[in-house]
């Protein structure tokens, strides 16, 4: 298959995106191809077959009264028009196989493409125009790759099957017909263009729709909270006129080439008829030149619709290679893995990073996690915590400076390796819409179920499961809306366990849950954090007063580092922070420990 990462050079941009499409997608069925090519030549071959046949019929049958070929032609004819029709059933089964399995594989790749995109360029895409164009542009291109293969082969050779019989039948006649087939075909690339147009638009508006379909759903508490259905609807409701407006004008362009066919085939039977009575044209050549038109109307009414099959086609095609050839910018530069202690060190190295505002998320920041300690990060909104994390799980990489792990440069690792070392609990944790148990198991795929029980007793979510109707079989629903906040926090706790990587990274894991549920959660992770090298953010400070160590970060900035101690006795950030939480909370904080 051809490199896919890399963007198309200029060209024809109308079938360029289809002549890659067959080159990466169809060309694995080039074997089915080549069989669906000759099945509809021997097609187009049996049609014209058909109407030279009606020659012989009229003439022996009819004219001569030959009593033998009132018995062998009707069944001759019989025989090549079933013949036709198992072909014709061959071929299309064939066809609608390899268009399926062109847009499957496309889907797949289109798929895995995003799947690995890094984390700036998932952000700066909506997830709903990705769904339109994985659904709705899919179907065009698959329509577009067996509208090509059948305009292509089995329309375009029947009519040059018909054309010959009509020329052995009368030739002057026949090269009159043809001279009106450019006129046809002129006025149908007009209308291609048009719909091509159209299409695209349509496309957007569709993006646009499964973009707002997905808002609304995923903001619902906050549309009802706030009694946004009206403007919601109101909203939606615009974005449907305008696509219906779109599709409407391609609907019209693409209805406007069967007229014109038929336009084209009526002039054409009263032209023959008239011509025949006028020259006095023999009743059997008349009949078969006559049938050949008839039976050529139907290639060239799908003919007339061919271009704007394409234009639909490629516009879609355009779009899926828009995904498929987005550059990645982090991304492995070598195949070297990376190779950790049991417990590793973590190394800021003058690390830089801006999301791509004028003011730095983090501004050369310095600082060391010690192999097996826990060392904590904290600070105002804003002031880069996340932003390190990210850094270090390589959904960025840093603009200056360097993140060392053991030593080793994390840029100069596989990020496969980076991260399989690597276990993350964050404030708001993702379930997937399947099992307990699949949610658990996916720390570590192939985890046997004990494995994955144990991991839940040491998460403190075993009891809570068995309770449950299905037990680890219950199914936790869209984001595991169907769990309270403390059980979803426990169960990304029971991946992170399964999964035994010897870095923890724990992002404010429990400031979104009430006190009875951060005790139980607080508990396993402490569990979970023993013998690791553990990054830890925290908003509640009172959580995070055992670290070994705690940097506090301000407008990107390093301002403080120290133990809990140090820093309350140093009276700067941290100690005015930890002062503020706990005069909200209404208790009095705890003095300094003693170092």
């Amino acid at each position: 298959m051809a490199d896919l990462t890399k963007t198309s050079p200029a060209g024809s941009k109308r079938t360029r995106p289809l002549l890659r499409l067959a080159q990466d997608f169809v060309r694995p069925y080039a074997a089915t191809v080549v069989v669906i090519i000759l099945l509809m030549t021997a097609e187009a071959a049996l049609t014209g077959g058909l109407a030279y046949l009606l020659g012989p019929v009229i003439d022996e049958v009819f004219i001569k009264r030959d009593q033998t070929m009132a018995y062998v032609l009707p069944a001759v004819l019989f025989g090549v028009m079933a013949l036709k029709a198992a072909i014709s059933y061959v071929s299309g089964v064939s066809l609608a196989q390899v268009g399926q399995g062109a847009v499957s594989d496309l889907q797949v790749a289109m798929f895995a493409k995003v799947t690995r995109y890094d984390l700036a360029r998932l952000n700066a895409m909506h997830s709903g125009q990705f769904a339109a164009r994985f659904l709705n542009d899919a179907m065009l291109i698959r329509e577009s790759v067996t509208r090509t293969t059948t305009g292509l082969v089995r329309d375009t050779l029947t009519v040059v099957a018909l054309i010959v019989v009509m020329f052995i039948q009368d030739w002057p006649l026949a090269l009159v017909l043809c001279s009106v087939l450019p006129l046809t075909a002129l006025y149908t690339l007009s209308l291609g263009r048009k719909t091509n147009k159209a299409s695209a638009r349509g496309m957007e508006s569709t993006g646009d729709l499964a973009t707002h379909l997905s808002e609304t759903l995923d903001g619902r508490r906050v549309v009802k909270a706030y009694r946004m259905e009206d403007h919601a609807i109101a909203r939606a409701s615009a974005i449907v006129t305008e696509r219906m407006k779109h599709w409407m004008k391609a609907a019209t362009a693409r209805a406007a080439a069967t007229p014109s066919a038929e336009v084209l085939a009526g002039a054409g039977i009263a032209a023959v008829i008239l011509y025949a009575a006028l020259r006095e044209m023999p009743i059997a050549n008349f009949t078969s030149f006559l049938a050949s038109m008839m039976l050529s109307y139907q290639s060239i009414r799908s003919l007339s619709n061919f271009y704007t099959a394409v234009s639909e086609g490629s516009a879609a095609a355009e779009r899926a290679y828009a995904l498929l050839d987005a550059p990645t910018d982090v991304g492995d530069t070598t195949s070297d893995a990376l190779r950790v202690s049991a417990a590793p060190s973590i190394s800021f190295k003058d690390a830089s990073f801006e999301y791509g505002a004028a003011i730095p998320a983090l501004d050369h920041v310095s600082f060391e996690v010690p192999a097996g300690k826990t060392v904590a990060l904290v600070g105002p909104s804003g002031s880069g915590k996340s932003t390190a994390l990210n850094l270090i799980l390589r959904f960025y990489d840093v603009a200056q400076g360097a993140i060392e792990i053991d030593g080793q440069d994390i840029r100069r690792v596989t990020i496969g390796s980076l991260r399989d070392a690597m276990a993350l609990v964050t404030q708001e944790p993702f379930l997937f819409d399947e099992t307990i148990a699949d949610n658990i198991g996916c720390g570590r795929p192939g985890a046997s179920r004990a494995e994955i029980e144990d991991a839940a007793r040491a998460a403190a979510a075993h009891e809570f499961i068995l309770a449950l109707p299905q037990g680890y079989e219950t199914k936790v629903g869209e984001a595991g809306v169907r769990l309270s906040g403390g059980q979803r926090q426990r169960i990304a706790i029971a991946r992170a366990v399964l999964k035994n990587a010897p870095i923890l990274l724990l992002d404010e894991a429990t400031s979104s849950l009430d006190t009875e549920s951060e005790r139980a959660v607080q508990t396993a992770l402490t569990r979970l954090m023993k013998d690791r090298t553990t990054l830890v953010i925290a908003h509640r400070l009172s959580t995070i007063s055992d670290a070994d160590k705690i940097v506090v970060l301000e407008h990107g900035r390093v301002v403080e580092q120290g133990s809990h101690g140090e820093l309350i006795a140093r009276g700067g950030l941290y100690a005015r922070l930890h002062r503020t939480q706990f005069a909200e909370s209404g208790r009095a904080a705890p003095a300094a420990v003693a170092e």
